[in-house]
């Protein structure tokens, strides 16, 4: 081994061998990692991992929980209660009673908005109002509401509850007929069908294919008759929508405007002239049709629902293709998997996935932009109520003072109007983020059908006027 030659034939093998060696251990990490590329692919395309067996008929959100249990836990969250500077919800410690066990519920809108009491003067919601709460609560809330106190009706339920597989056990398997009968039904006794279950997951995904869906029939006649009057005839948006369009459109099964038409109390969607608000008005005009009587002034009044995906419909998002999930359900990567976030709260509280996905600047920066919206439509919404109890006010003291009934029925005909148009951008639930300068329009065009009813009570030339009339900043027209 004193052998130079012998000592390089030596290393030269030691350096072979080693070589060998690191060559086989880098093939080695590259299958390896080769192998854990292709799981991830493979996991990442697969759609579940099915532990149960779920049905068109598991209506159980729990069940699908098991199957699905990274959005179960999304969903479960919606429990939580968080208030944001102009929308939200946050708990309000309350007594149980026999008749409402709750232990705590949200902030009163007629406590903070006394003047929305005036607006819904004989009508329910003038007895109970409150800000909205996650879904977890939406039946629940819709339960024990003091709104209760007035009869309501099972329909109410399908904005309500998961009321899918009840509907279709309701009309022996046919979906439609079994809407029809639990429409009419009153409200306590349709309430047990819904099993305590809120919206659920078979609300909105077809239980094998997971593909969304549309299961609510005021939905799919609403946007029928909404194509239609865009010519095209006989949609049918459970084969004929876009997958985008049905991340907005399963939404819109609830977060709408809408009616229960005629004694049979169909759910109905107003949209067979349209999305906006003056379409909808003129709908309800053509129908002679009316929530209540008002208690003060004697007019026929209309009242807004949550029209949210008519208001979102408006505006900038709408027009460049977003969607509602875009925004409150973004998606997220869980190990190798992207899912949507099924928390479903405001974007506000998720600025960097809801917002900084399209919206290249800070969350600051985007906190504050909608903020200053939303404190503008605030201001709105309230001159615009201020300027409502006026009209009642004058209604009231000219219903005293002999104005003649023709300028009374102006008058009222101002009040429905307005209080339709001021209801619209208020129950909104958005505090007017979802198209602020369409909300400060029909906040606008409120404020202008007040000041117009105001006019309508003077009397004639020479002759006094009401004595509230005198507010009205426009001069005498002819």
């Amino acid at each position: 081994m004193n052998n130079p030659s012998e000592k390089r034939i030596g290393v030269t093998r030691k350096v072979l061998v080693f070589s060998i060696f690191a060559a086989a251990v880098s093939v080695f990490l590259v299958m390896v990692l080769l192998v854990d590329i292709f799981e991830k692919k493979q996991e990442g395309q697969k759609l579940f991992n099915q532990v149960v067996e779920i049905t068109d008929e598991t209506t159980d959100p729990a069940e699908w929980g098991k199957n699905f249990p990274v959005q179960y836990e999304d969903y479960l969250k919606s429990t939580q209660m968080i208030a944001t500077k102009h929308g939200g919800s946050e708990k309000v410690p309350r007594s149980p009673t026999a008749k409402d066990p709750r232990e705590f519920t949200s902030r009163s809108k007629l406590e903070k908005l006394p003047n929305l009491k005036r607006m819904w003067a004989g009508y329910a919601f003038a007895r109970d109002f409150r800000e909205a709460r996650g879904h977890a609560y939406m039946l629940t809330d819709q339960t024990y509401t003091r709104r209760q106190e007035v009869p309501q009706v099972g329909a109410c339920l399908q904005c309500h509850g998961s009321v899918y597989v009840p509907m279709k056990k309701l009309g022996d398997g046919d979906l439609f007929a079994g809407f029809e009968k639990m429409n009419k039904m009153p409200f306590h006794e349709a309430l047990p069908l819904v099993k305590d279950h809120p919206v659920a997951c078979i609300d909105c995904h077809e239980p094998n294919s997971m593909k969304l869906r549309i299961s609510r029939p005021a939905f799919i006649e609403g946007i029928a008759a909404l194509k239609a009057s865009e010519g095209i005839k006989d949609y049918d948006v459970n084969s004929m929508a876009s997958v985008q369009e049905m991340r907005s459109y399963t939404c819109a099964q609830c977060h709408v405007e809408y009616y229960f038409k005629g004694d049979e109390k169909r759910l109905t969607f107003p949209w067979a002239k349209g999305l906006k608000v003056e379409n909808m008005y003129a709908y309800y005009q053509e129908a002679d049709f009316k929530d209540w009587v008002h208690a003060e002034t004697k007019a026929s009044m209309l009242k807004t629902q949550h029209p949210e995906f008519e208001m979102w419909s408006q505006s900038v998002h709408a027009r460049a293709g977003v969607s509602c999930a875009d925004c409150h359900m973004p998606y997220k990567r869980v190990g190798a998997v992207k899912v949507s976030d099924h928390h479903l709260q405001s974007p506000m509280l998720d600025i960097n996935r809801s917002c900084q996905t399209c919206h290249k600047t800070s969350e600051k920066e985007l906190l504050t932009r909608v903020e200053i919206s939303q404190a503008r439509h605030e201001k709105l919404r309230n001159e615009a109520l201020t300027a409502l109890v006026e009209l009642i006010d004058d209604i009231q003291t000219a219903m005293k003072s002999n104005v003649p009934e023709e300028k009374l029925e102006v008058a009222r005909e101002a009040q429905r109007k307005a209080t339709f148009y001021l209801d619209f951008s208020e129950a909104e639930n958005s505090a007017g983020a979802h198209a602020p300068q369409e909300a400060a329009r029909i906040f606008a065009e409120a404020i202008d059908a007040i000041r117009q009813g105001q006019l309508a009570l003077r009397t004639i030339v020479g002759s006094k006027e009401p004595e509230n009339a005198k507010k009205s900043p426009r001069p005498e027209t002819k």
